[in-house]
């Protein structure tokens, strides 16, 4: 994201557009861009050049980009061996933007790599920004801007040019993919942009230039990795600030899918357990698959926010309606029962209706929709469910019937523009486009709806939710190196977190001394930066009750630590016992290659690795983030007290939580690694406090 936001005006909006390269042939490379752009009725200006033809396609030709006059958008169409020509040439002709189609860099190794860095640093000093190499282009649709040779827009005439959902895809392919299905679906996508090797425009770029363009209400991303995470969250971050919705497709769920993504994008794929914390921290829903990828921006872009997640829904056919009630529950969708007033109401319009929720409402309402009408009304002026899911069924043989439905949903949903609807059914396509015209979202498949919900009330509380991250000064100097606990106990303590008194002894002595000025009992533990798992070898005593006991274990310890090879063994750490309620968790924080200092939290102990319940955000966190990431962890019912436990300090927890993020940003240039564990947080209102702690620095 190294461009200023608006510098894209002229890549998305044109008014003149060269083709480098451009071929009379409409089948080529060359030739499709001035091919789509004729047909797809782009008003500005269409500049072929090719020094070898005096016309193409019916358009005048030039000899060069600098023989051509005032071009906002060029498209470099030649060769890779003649890439960087263009761009010089280009830069010299004061171009505002360049698509490059040409491929043959990053993707093939260092050599391509170290062209397209030149290229890209010459298009920036030059004032032009570049996307690609190796993409398929761009394209704005209400524009008839169409800088692009993929296949997908070969009846470019025919694609919708009402919709409001961008489209920014590392993978052309993928993006021409998402059109194709888009117009087959009757979904209308605004902008396309696919930014191959992202030499200079990358996703962030065009995320922020296209999340002020009022001309977008969602925007669809799919990443297979990220050079540049912090830009990426600013982006996400001017997103939320325009409440426009993000939806992402992001390869790399699995050890092979990430391999693949990094082998094919020349990009870190990055740890998918952070960027899907980073998603759920900066408002962006994450999509499995292309189908609900589109269809959760397609539903975004037709229907509102729901106020609540409390969800009605009405069905002609009660099977339908527990499988739609089963896909809300397990999205964390409230379907509560009507209340009993409205029940009764509902019993006395139809009888034999089903009235807690799902509505029931029976086939009757089929073939009688003033009564459908009136089922809808009641559940609408009688309730506040945020949202209703109404089941349509299947087309009728009625030709009148589409109509007379269209007519009744319009007077409904204009009483109640407040309220989100969706109505799921097998509706032809008039009726179909019809509702969502109004602002309905009409899938087939039933279960659409309440995920569909479920996607909308995720973004209500997102944009109601904007993260407040803590300012965040540079740190001081850190020592170097694997830090020894005790060391490793003091940077805690300087940065907020309470942390438990530590007295270091290196005789056994010492270690007496030390024992009966804290009290017994104690505990002691091998003091050395080499051996991390210091129990797994005997490096630590617990419950000593009195000096022979401490005597006996320092001999133990020290002997421990005898065994293995080229320890550094620095003494031993002795520490009051810790007695009483609590619930150990884990504290920790890693430098992740794309978003800088990351911090951890999960239930704590000798066990944390093997459960794996761990939940992660980008540091620095507010207390509210924090909070989120004590809720994700599945055994979160652990903390509010099990088995006649009390409910745990989760404010102190969270306390923690922000202090050990703000000093991760605060020294993420000097910081390895921080594993604090356990962190033993007591019953609420008694705090938490650190048991042990591994920091490494650089």
């Amino acid at each position: 994201m190294d461009g200023e936001i608006g510098s894209l005006q002229r890549l998305f909006y044109p008014r003149s557009i060269a083709v480098i390269g451009a071929s009379s042939d409409p089948g080529k490379i060359g030739g499709r861009p001035i091919d789509f752009l004729k047909r797809s009725g782009f008003e500005g200006r269409i500049v072929p050049v090719n020094p070898k033809a005096a016309t193409v396609q019916g358009l005048p030709a030039f000899r060069s980009i600098g023989d051509a006059g005032q071009v906002d958008l060029a498209i470099c169409a030649v060769p890779g061996k003649f890439a960087e020509q263009v761009v010089d040439e280009c830069v010299a002709a004061s171009v505002g933007a360049l698509v490059m189609f040409s491929s043959g860099f990053a993707e093939l190794g260092d050599e391509g790599r170290e062209i397209q860095e030149r290229m890209a640093a010459k298009a920036r000093a030059g004032g032009m920004r570049m996307v690609g190499p190796n993409c398929m282009g761009v394209a704005t649709m209400s524009t008839g801007m169409v800088a692009t040779f993929h296949p997908a827009f070969a009846k470019v005439e025919t694609l919708p040019r009402d919709g409001r959902i961008a489209l920014i895809s590392q993978s052309g392919a993928f993006g021409g993919l998402c059109v194709q299905m888009a117009n087959n679906r009757g979904i209308g996508i605004s902008h396309m942009v696919t930014t191959g090797n992202e030499g200079d425009v990358d996703v962030s770029d065009a995320l922020a230039e296209l999340a002020q363009d009022p001309n977008v209400d969602v925007i669809l991303i799919y990443l297979e990795g990220c050079r540049n995470g912090p830009g990426l969250i600013r982006a996400l971050e001017i997103a939320r600030a325009n409440r426009k919705p993000v939806v992402a497709v992001k390869l790399g769920r699995t050890e092979v899918g990430a391999e693949a993504a990094q082998s094919h994008t020349a990009a870190l794929a990055g740890s998918d357990a952070v960027f899907d914390a980073m998603f759920r921290q900066f408002g962006v829903y994450r999509a499995r698959n292309i189908e609900e990828f589109l269809d959760i921006g397609c539903a975004l872009s037709i229907g509102g926010l729901p106020a609540n997640n409390r969800i009605a829904i009405v069905t002609p056919s009660g099977g339908v309606g527990i499988l739609m009630a089963d896909e809300a529950e397990e999205r964390g969708l409230d379907v509560a029962p009507l209340p009993e007033t409205v029940q009764r109401r509902f019993k006395e319009l139809i009888p034999f209706a089903g009235v807690r929720n799902p509505l029931d409402v029976t086939a009757q309402v089929v073939s009688d929709l003033t009564l459908f009408e009136q089922a809808l009304e009641l559940v609408l002026t009688e309730t506040d469910f945020g949202s209703v899911v109404c089941f349509l069924g299947a087309a009728t043989n009625d030709p009148n019937h589409g109509k007379v439905l269209l007519e009744s949903w319009d007077r409904v949903r204009a009483a109640h523009p407040d309220r989100l609807m969706i109505a799921p059914g097998m509706h032809p396509p008039e009726v179909a486009r019809g509702l969502e015209a109004k602002g309905t979202y009409a899938p087939i498949e039933p279960t659409y709806g309440p995920r569909a919900v479920a996607a909308a009330w995720y973004f209500t509380q997102s944009f109601a939710n904007a993260v407040d991250r803590p300012a965040v000064t540079a740190g001081s100097q850190l020592p170097k190196g694997q830090l020894n606990e005790i060391e490793a106990m003091d940077v805690l303590g300087a940065a907020g977190l309470p942390v438990i008194t530590e007295r270091l002894a290196k005789t056994a002595e010492e270690a007496v001394t030390a024992a009966r000025e804290i009290g017994f009992p104690v505990v002691m533990k091998l003091l050395s930066p080499d051996i991390l798992h210091k129990s797994d070898i005997g490096g630590v005593k617990l419950g000593l009750r009195d000096e022979a006991a401490v005597h006996a274990a320092f001999a133990a310890i020290m002997e421990a630590g005898a065994t293995v090879a080229d320890a550094r063994i620095d003494g031993c750490v002795v520490a009051p016992m810790v007695s009483g309620d609590g619930v150990e968790t884990i504290l920790g924080v890693t430098i992740d290659p794309t978003f800088g200092p990351v911090v951890m939290f999960g239930l704590g102990g000798v066990l944390v690795e093997a459960m794996g319940d761990v939940s992660f955000r980008v540091a620095p966190v507010d207390h509210m983030q924090a909070r989120a990431m004590i809720d994700e962890i599945r055994a979160r019912k652990v903390l509010d007290g099990v088995r006649g436990a009390p409910p745990s300090d989760l404010g102190a927890l969270a306390d923690a939580i922000v202090a050990l993020s703000v000093f991760a940003a605060a020294h993420a240039d000097q910081l390895v690694s921080i594993e604090a564990n356990p962190v033993l947080v007591r019953p609420d209102g008694q705090g938490a406090i650190a048991l042990d702690a591994v920091v490494v620095t650089k």
